[in-house]
């Protein structure tokens, strides 16, 4: 396969990957897990004042907080929509973020710009880990920390991503669940940092209204949901539908008119070399 092929094919897979996450409405999704963004954040420790760029920031969940603290924030994400929110929302609260544009595999700054790099749950969809890998530790100040959110291939989450592989057909990336996995983590970081901790926790979601409700909340708002329903046929798509609130409801912890579950993910908290 020729060089221009395979670019070619990348400019078809991002365009495809900025459409999925453009889906749907991610800020009012994201709503649902700020705290969980919050509990994140707050083990990072950061002084006020350090540079923190977060990666694949949605529509600002951990930059925002970190903003509140006086931290100075720089947020990027692929999705053009997502930049468009936590602009406004840092310019309502008149906190000192910016954000714009970008892509994990190429990001848009010197070599060492910034203190704290972080990614929740965003950066391990990118399509080529070595690459983000790659950027994660180039941005990164000698002796800073470099922190990730990863989605489990164990937990609830993951169990989701399975569902969803019985009726989509796979995409051809590398899973975004090996970002959960220490040994692959320590392969893809280990030779760039002098430290490397890794915990699996949990990360709490709850919602106001029944699994049922919240399975169509994740259709209706959550992209990759989303464009995932929206590629299947009517029969597909309500035995998609019956398994997901079948997994909402077997690991439902609220009783039968809230919704509150829990989902491993494995945190990360390097120190740059």
């Amino acid at each position: 396969m020729s060089t221009t092929t395979i670019a070619v094919e990348i400019d078809g897979l991002k365009t495809r990957l900025r459409e999925t996450w453009m889906a749907g409405d991610y800020d009012r999704f994201s709503r649902y897990m700020e705290q969980g963004a919050r509990i994140f954040y707050e083990q990072l420790d950061i002084p006020a004042g350090c540079q923190l760029l977060d990666v694949a920031c949605g529509s600002g969940q951990v930059a925002l907080w970190a903003a509140r603290d006086g931290v100075n924030v720089t947020g990027v994400d692929i999705a053009s929509n997502l930049i468009q929110r936590a602009q406004a929302r840092a310019k309502a609260e008149g906190l000192n973020a910016r954000f714009m544009e970008g892509d994990a595999e190429a990001l848009p700054f010197e070599d060492a710009s910034f203190d704290v790099v972080t990614s929740l749950v965003g950066a391990m969809f990118a399509p080529r880990p070595e690459l983000v890998a790659h950027e994660l530790l180039r941005v990164c100040s000698p002796g800073g920390i470099i922190a990730m959110g990863n989605w489990t291939r164990e937990g609830f989450v993951g169990q989701m991503f399975k569902t969803f592989a019985k009726f989509i057909a796979p995409s051809g990336m590398p899973a975004p669940v090996l970002w959960g996995d220490e040994a692959v983590v320590r392969e893809r970081l280990g030779r760039g940092v002098s430290d490397l901790k890794m915990t699996r926790r949990l990360y709490n979601f709850a919602y106001p209204f029944p699994p049922s409700e919240v399975v169509e909340f994740f259709r209706r708002y959550y992209g990759p949901t989303n464009r995932a329903f929206g590629s299947l046929d009517e029969t597909s798509a309500r035995q998609l539908r019956e398994e997901l609130e079948g997994l909402w409801f077997a690991h439902n912890r609220a009783g039968d008119e809230l919704t509150e579950a829990q989902a491993e993910y494995l945190e990360i908290i390097a120190t740059r070399a």
